[in-house]
């Protein structure tokens, strides 16, 4: 048979291997110092730029679509050559590809620094860019696909049925979790809302990880681990149920991530059901990577590149065994907004991601230079180091979430909060958090020491940028089905069809899920009372975005007595009609704020409050790990984009347009006008200056801060307004109900609406002093406490708006709290009341 020459382009895996060892380096360093901001918070270097909620979001892209992206690409383009006996279709696609990864790359970690942002998690990166990825990824796929129609060979082996899986559903997640209007060039809103948000940004990061973490992940352990074992691979069968069922039953999972949130139970259901589903056919692909090295185990004591794969794989295993126990309720119900999730999430990209990496590298390397490794001790060394620096990371953030979680949700006796402080439950846990540091510095060394092991072992070789290659071209056979041909086997080497099949296979999960919650409208009750943010709340909420806020906090209230004790009331999915994009979280290293809003509620906080927060969350919590945000003080807000936003909003159905009359802001012919939004704006924005003026601050109305303040104040205002409306239509007022004499019991619902916020509802303290010791800090008679009611004290506000007899009430509330030392008081301040 005639055999024909061609060549591998070896280069352009040599620059992608290039590119995954440089990401790799700058991503965990950027990690490192992410996880050094939360142990040691001067670390933020006061900096806009350099705060923890801008640096995450860095990290997380780095490690994923750079360090292993790249990696991926690697894998691919080394692997689909030689399996495929053919040189890549087309050498400017492999060009395109690479180079434009790379920008893609440098432009992300440019635009997070400066809080350009989606804040959608592993989909942060602006309309412009994700263009950009949707022409990269494509470009790829088209190389992809074109090599696999001129390959040599029959039959597409498995590790290219996991690429194909990977470039195929990437393609579907990322343009449909990117659909945005853009509202400048680095400013969009995404068209889904609320619930709706959640569902597509979970449908989609859910599946970022399996299509882009683990699919492609099986296709290099599929081809580079029997390579390295000198095996093949276990089971040919258990290969091909391990990839149709993973792929299928994948795209279903993701909304395990949302349990006992604002979601239709039907949808979490499902969540849970694919998600236990999982774990056999991800424990099936451990297994057959495991059970490739049967005969081989004996070089593994030797081998680095055995090691880093037999410890990849386990890895895979105890975090696809993980995931589906996360997604049972009962241990969710613990495990969600925890470093639970932290140490998971590491597990799997430093064992399974990280070490398989390492271990491709440390193999293929040395044969594309045609030399040896320089030094398979330093890759010994690398690989304990790594490991051992993985553990030490992974096993505190455990120990911290079981520590955390179960501190939230302890009661007393007499049936109160035992932490009532968030800021306990942190401090708590800040040891784990100092050893998560040394974990994940080791295991930055071990990489650290990867790189002049490479870098020698490349000056003692040479490479062969077009490696030539002989191989007899594919022979014709009939298009149906030949005799003794199983179904599996002949679509395998139809590359058209297979593609089509994978298709079908990934995107019926979605659609099932997806729809019913954007076409069902009992899916989303709407509430009445919930209304659109004004044009300062918006700008405010644009900023809470931009310093990636929601890394650190919640606004998702589940229903469980610990959270609605601690937050106030549950959340609905009629609360989120207007929310492009949701902001519900998935940490809470700080406080839910969904009720931040609320008065009345315990996370209620004055104007004041969020003025000293924001400027020095040190001085309202001594042990808060908070950055400062100085610049909000300094930047008069860039308003050019208002009208632009509001226009946007109301394409998006919000009622901007005169159905609710109280947030019209079109003229008679129904275009936006641009007065009436910058006099609601000006109008509100000053009612906030004014009343932080007269407490002494210097403070302007066009400030960031202000935005920011209204933003605070709006979250869950609705449903207290809704709430205090109720109250008000059942309660006679309260002069009438005394008649004009002083009442403690008028005066303990003025106080639980106005200050438990601050002193807790039994006055046990909290932000503010404890009323229910025996010792004070402006006075304990009648008339000081009348004082520091109506003309403030600290950042106390003035409270103006009290009539004589609401304050001669509050007043003997106050007074008949001295004394009653209350559970878990505050430790006392001030001076003994004799």
């Amino acid at each position: 048979m005639t055999q024909e020459k061609f060549y591998y382009d070896n280069k352009i895996v040599k620059l992608f291997a290039y590119a995954t060892l440089f990401w790799g380096i700058v991503g965990m360093l950027v990690g490192l110092l992410a996880a050094s901001q939360i142990a040691f918070p001067s670390l933020n270097f006061g900096l806009s730029f350099t705060t923890f909620g801008r640096v995450r979001p860095v990290h997380t892209n780095a490690i994923i679509f750079a360090f292993t992206g790249n990696a991926i690409f690697t894998g691919a383009y080394y692997s689909m050559q030689r399996l495929l006996k053919t040189r890549m279709f087309n050498d400017f696609l492999s060009k395109l590809n690479f180079w434009g990864w790379q920008s893609i790359i440098l432009l992300a970690a440019i635009t997070l620094l400066a809080g350009y942002t989606t804040s959608k998690e592993y989909a942060e990166l602006e309309w412009p860019i994700d263009i950009l990825i949707a022409i990269v990824w494509v470009s790829f796929g088209w190389n992809m696909i074109g090599t696999l129609i001129k390959r040599r060979v029959q039959h597409i082996y498995v590790a290219i049925w996991f690429f194909l899986a990977s470039f195929v559903a990437v393609a579907v997640l990322h343009i449909g979790n990117s659909i945005e209007i853009p509202v400048s060039m680095f400013k969009s809103y995404t068209v889904y809302a609320g619930v709706q948000d959640a569902v597509v940004q979970w449908w989609y990061g859910h599946n970022a990880v399996a299509f882009f973490l683990t699919t492609p992940f099986l296709g290099i352990m599929y081809y580079f681990l029997p390579k390295a074992a000198n095996r093949p691979v276990y089971s040919y069968r258990l290969s091909i149920v391990h990839f149709w069922s993973l792929i299928f039953i994948y795209m279903w999972a993701g909304p395990h991530h949302l349990l006992y949130q604002a979601l239709p139970d039907w949808a979490q259901t499902l969540g849970v059901i694919f998600s236990i589903m999982l774990l056999a056919p991800s424990w099936g692909g451990m297994i057959n990577g495991l059970l490739t090295l049967r005969g081989a185990w004996d070089r593994v004591r030797d081998s680095a590149i055995l090691k880093f794969f037999v410890v990849g794989v386990t890895a895979y295993g105890m975090s696809t065994f993980e995931g589906p126990m996360l997604s049972l309720k009962t241990v969710n119900a613990l495990s969600h907004f925890t470093d639970w999730t932290i140490a998971h999430v590491h597990i799997g990209g430093m064992g399974w991601n990280g070490f398989m990496t390492f271990g491709m590298l440390y193999w293929l390397i040395p044969r594309l230079f045609n030399t040896k490794l320089h030094s398979e001790k330093a890759a010994n060394t690398h690989f304990w180091i790594g490991t051992f620096g993985m553990l030490l990371y992974s096993v505190p953030l455990y120990w911290a979430a079981f520590t955390q979680t179960l501190m939230w949700k302890e009661f007393t006796d007499s049936g109160f909060l035992a932490y009532p402080d968030f800021l306990d439950t942190v401090t708590q846990i800040m040891p784990m958090y100092i050893t998560r540091v040394v974990g994940g510095t080791l295991y930055f060394a071990g990489a650290i020491m990867m790189i002049p092991n490479i870098v020698k072992t490349v000056k003692s070789g040479h490479i062969i940028n077009n490696e030539e290659a002989h191989a007899a071209p594919r022979e014709k056979v009939a298009k149906k089905r030949v005799a003794g041909e199983t179904p599996h086997r002949w679509i395998e080497r139809k590359a058209v069809h297979f593609t089509i099949f994978v298709l079908i296979a990934i995107i019926i999960g979605g659609l099932v899920e997806i729809i019913p919650m954007i076409t069902v409208k009992s899916n989303i009750p709407t509430i009445k009372a919930v209304k659109p943010y004004t044009p300062l709340e918006l700008e405010g909420r644009d900023i809470y975005v931009r310093e990636g806020c929601y890394t650190c906090h919640s606004q998702s209230i589940r229903p469980f007595r610990s959270e609605t004790e601690r937050y106030g009331e549950y959340s609905k999915q009629g609360e989120f009609v207007y929310d492009h994009p949701y902001q519900w979280g998935s940490k809470r290293t700080g406080p839910d704020l969904a009720r931040s809003g609320y008065r009345g509620g315990t996370m209620f906080r004055p104007a004041i409050w969020h003025y000293e927060h924001f400027l020095n969350p040190q001085k309202t919590f001594e042990k808060s790990i908070m950055p400062a945000y100085p610049w909000f003080f300094d930047n008069i807000l860039d308003r050019s984009s208002l009208k632009r936003k509001i226009e946007v909003m109301i394409t998006l159905g919000v009622p901007y347009d005169g159905a609710e009359p109280d947030y019209n802001y079109v003229d008679e012919n129904g275009e936006v006008d641009n007065n009436k939004v910058e006099n609601a704006y000006k109008t509100q924005a000053e009612g906030i200056a004014k009343e932080l003026q007269g407490m002494g601050k210097d403070v302007t109305w066009d400030k960031e801060i202000i935005a920011m303040i209204a933003y605070m104040h709006k979250l869950g205002k609705d449903i207290s307004l809704a709430k205090i409306a109720e109250k008000k239509a059942n309660e006679p007022k309260i002069e009438e109900a005394n008649n004009g004499e002083v009442s403690k019991e008028a005066g303990a619902t003025i106080f639980a609406a106005n200050c438990a916020a601050c002193h807790g509802q039994k006055g046990q303290g909290g932000m503010g002093p404890n009323l229910g010791d025996k010792f004070t800090l402006h006075g304990a008679s009648n008339k000081d406490i009348q004082n520091v009611i109506t003309n403030g004290a600290g950042i106390m506000p003035p409270y103006k708006n009290f009539n004589d007899a609401e304050v001669a009430n509050l007043v003997a509330f106050t007074s008949s709290l001295i004394g009653t030392n209350p559970e878990n008081g505050k430790e006392a301040e001030g001076e003994e009341i004799k």
